[in-house]
């Protein structure tokens, strides 16, 4: 039981949610970053992020935070906790605990805020001298990161940048991205049709390119929820 002394250290605490939304955009790992619309935050970026209403999830206020920031709506995002970040003054605004997400989407569309302004960026980009982050962002966004190119090697999450159906090659160039590294391409093939219920081919044949050549099986996502074996990732 807390003493008198205890409860009068206890202040209001408000809680909110910080959204790094992940895509592939030209063959790279990018992140959505939004311009604070406070004026002591100038020169500074930052992921969506809103306070959590009393009568809305924490989910649901993910999806707001990207509405409302970046006009982004991503229903079908996958959409996941990363962790919660409390650290006292991690908000200069006040007493504030984030529930952070990750979510991942193939082609989300443009920017298209009502204010401010917010863009993709690749994470290369991300947290030096040129793109400084505002609140404890620098912490969330490589944890962000890491969560998914680690969730990679065993999970089949790499099918979430990915519409079906979708070629081997497709998904290989996801690792890639997200990586940041080549991945042979006949290593690549063995390990993924070897690993149980990850992907199921489908009828039909790609498209073949601009150069031609041999048109390439169409997969869909099968129904694992762990890789095995694991796709590790080069050292």
């Amino acid at each position: 039981m807390s003493s008198s002394a205890d409860a009068g250290r206890v202040s209001a605490c408000a809680v909110a949610v910080d959204v790094a939304l992940l895509t592939i955009r030209d063959g790279a790992l990018a992140i959505l970053l939004v311009e604070p619309d406070t004026p002591d935050l100038s020169g500074r970026w930052s992921l969506p992020g809103r306070r959590v209403r009393d009568d809305e999830s924490l989910d649901d206020a993910a999806h707001r935070a990207l509405l409302e920031l970046a006009g982004i709506a991503a229903p079908g995002a996958h959409l996941e906790q990363l962790r919660t970040y409390g650290e006292p003054n991690r908000d200069p605004h006040g007493r504030v605990v984030s529930v952070a997400y990750i979510a991942l989407t193939p082609h989300p569309p443009e920017p298209r805020p009502p204010a401010g302004r917010a863009r993709f960026f690749a994470v290369e980009e991300v947290g030096g001298r040129e793109l400084a982050l505002a609140y404890d962002h620098e912490r969330i966004v490589p944890d962000a990161i890491e969560r998914a190119r680690s969730k990679l090697e065993y999970t089949p999450l790499a099918t979430a940048f990915v519409d079906e159906p979708f070629t081997l090659a497709d998904l290989r160039h996801v690792y890639e991205a997200v990586w940041g590294v080549e991945v042979d391409a006949a290593n690549f093939r063995r390990k993924v049709v070897s690993a149980e219920d990850f992907v199921v081919e489908t009828a039909g044949l790609s498209t073949p390119g601009p150069g031609g050549g041999r048109p390439a099986k169409l997969y869909r996502r099968g129904t694992a929820t762990t890789l095995h074996p694991a796709m590790l990732r080069p050292r």
